[in-house]
């Protein structure tokens, strides 16, 4: 994945956003830990958004078969994200407050990502 997102890559919905700045596979558990920690850190405040979704299915084969006998079963999902994707939005809290969620859900994303602001 070189090119940028020309999907999903403006603020929409809320005033604060976080964005992705490399492409990646961002796994159901990383988006949920990220939004859990948003969620817990607002107590409960203001709304927040999450932009991505995991429609890709990453199959396993179980270790030690052998080759043939089809593909192996869906073991987790993962979302597509380029450089560019908005990842979560926020709105309805103060700017330090969002500023501090985002960058806690920042580092449970496996990517570098920035906070911005709608203009």
């Amino acid at each position: 994945m070189k090119e940028i997102s020309y999907r999903g890559n403006r603020i929409c919905f809320g005033r604060y956003a976080l964005q992705a700045l490399e492409p990646a596979w961002i796994t159901s558990r990383q988006i949920e830990a990220g939004r859990r920690a948003m969620t817990r850190n607002v107590r409960r405040g203001g709304k927040i958004w999450v932009r991505i979704f995991p429609d890709k299915p990453v199959t396993v084969r179980p270790t030690e078969t052998r080759m043939g006998l089809g593909k192996g079963s869906p073991e987790y999902w993962v979302a597509v994200v380029k450089p560019g994707r908005i990842l979560y939005e926020m709105s309805g809290v103060a700017e330090n407050i969002a500023r501090k969620a985002i960058s806690i859900a920042a580092s449970k994303m496996p990517i570098k990502t920035q906070f911005i602001i709608s203009g």
